[in-house]
Formats: structure tokens, sequence, C-alpha cells
């Protein structure tokens, strides 16, 4: 299935879209996919958010990842789905059907989840075990550790109304022919936040989870002063 197949109707925004297909082991291809996207994300005369089309597996109990790669493979991954969530655009990533392998981490990885109805999503299995990447760090993270035990130690397949009610999906859809308008909603929404603006926000958010009041005082005093600053730059 194609990216303009996904999204029946054509949009006039600036995003970039990307096709990923869970069924596969982790590859240099996989991850220059993800590090170009990087790159156009980080050029602002380029792309102005991505988005993710996460496609299902055809069989799970077939489905191994990362595979049979090297730790420096692995590691390579993890710094492009960094890089990813740190970037200056928004990210989407929109998931359906059964999916595991990578489709965690890209979920994990974006500013807003959208999901079908027919969603089914597993976490990374390998040799039969559940793979401890950084998705680990970052469900406890994103969703706390009773959300993320669940997923983490006993490896639960996930609904798309039970992603929703954890935090994994921000919205459900009926089917793919709503995925245009609900992508097209979000980045309505975010037209706002652009450049450091949403990385700042993102930093704020993420922060919060580790650090106290008074330590994370001056950051926010910070971000509030810039936008305080833009504005005023804005009426002159």
């Amino acid at each position: 299935m194609s990216v303009s197949e996904l999204l029946p109707e054509r949009t006039e925004s600036t995003g970039r879209h990307l096709l990923i297909d869970c069924a596969g082991p982790l590859t240099e291809q996989s991850i220059g996919q993800l590090v170009e996207v990087c790159d156009e994300l980080e050029d602002a005369d380029r792309a102005t958010f991505a988005v993710l089309h996460i496609q299902g597996v055809a069989d799970l109990d077939e489905q191994a990842w990362p595979g049979e790669v090297g730790i420096h493979l692995v590691n390579k991954w993890e710094r492009a789905l960094r890089r990813l969530e740190r970037s200056p655009a928004a990210v989407l990533a929109v998931v359906s059907g059964e999916c595991s392998g990578p489709a965690l981490d890209l979920l994990l990885a974006a500013d807003h989840r959208i999901a079908t109805a027919d969603t089914r999503l597993s976490p990374a299995v390998t040799s039969g075990r559940l793979w401890p990447g950084m998705a680990v760090h970052r469900l406890v993270q994103q969703l706390g550790v009773a959300r993320a035990r669940r997923l983490v130690l006993f490896g639960e397949e996930v609904t798309a109304a039970e992603g929703a009610e954890l935090g994994l999906f921000d919205r459900v859809v009926t089917d793919r022919t709503e995925i245009g308008a609900a992508v097209e909603n979000v980045t309505a929404l975010l037209g706002g936040l652009v450049g450091g603006e949403l990385a700042i926000r993102r930093r704020l958010l993420l922060d919060a989870v580790a650090t106290g009041f008074e330590e994370s005082l001056g950051a926010h005093l910070a971000a509030c002063d810039r936008m305080l600053r833009n504005q005023f730059a804005d009426r002159a």
C-alpha cells in the first residue's frame, strides 16, 4: 500500500509523508529513511511536519525485531529516533492493522498519534523475548510505570481503544479514509508552534517528569520570555 492510498485526499500542506513497513529487520536503509526525514525537518524551507504511516505486519508470529544485527546498528537506530523526537517540526504517526517491530519506537517518538479502529499493537519481540530498547524508557516516561508494566513485562497486545485509554494514541479513526482529515486537523492545531517553539515545549514536558518546581522554574521563565519577545517583535 502506498502513501497516496493511505491519504486518498491530497492536501496542500508541506508535510513529509513516509511509509514504514514493520515487516522486516532493522537495516541501514530503514535508519537512512529516518535520517533523511530529520534532514528535511531541520531545513525550514523544505518540510513543516512529518507524517509516519506505520504499516502492519501480516504475521506477528514470524516477526522478529531488530533481527540478526549488531549493537552498533541498534545504536544508530536509537540515535535517529532521538533526533526525530527533537526535530524543530511536528512529527505525527499514523498506525493501522497488526503492528509490532519498530511501531512502538516510532509512535513514542511522535508528537501526535493516530490509529485506525482495527489497530492491534504489540511490543517488539526477538528470539521469543521482549526487546529491551529505549521504547521501554519512553513508555515509562510518558505513561508511568503502572501503565507501562503490561507492555514491558508481559508483552500484551493493545487494541486501538485500549491504546487510547492508556495514552498511546491521541485519536482513533474509523478507517483509513478518515486519516487525511485527521492529519489536516492536527497540523492546523500545531501551526502556531514552529521552529524552536515546538522543541522548547517538548523539552519542558519531558523535564517535568524528572525535575522539581524550583529546578524547572528557570527554563519555564526563559520560554515565557522568549514568547513575549517574539510577540513584541511581531507588533513592531
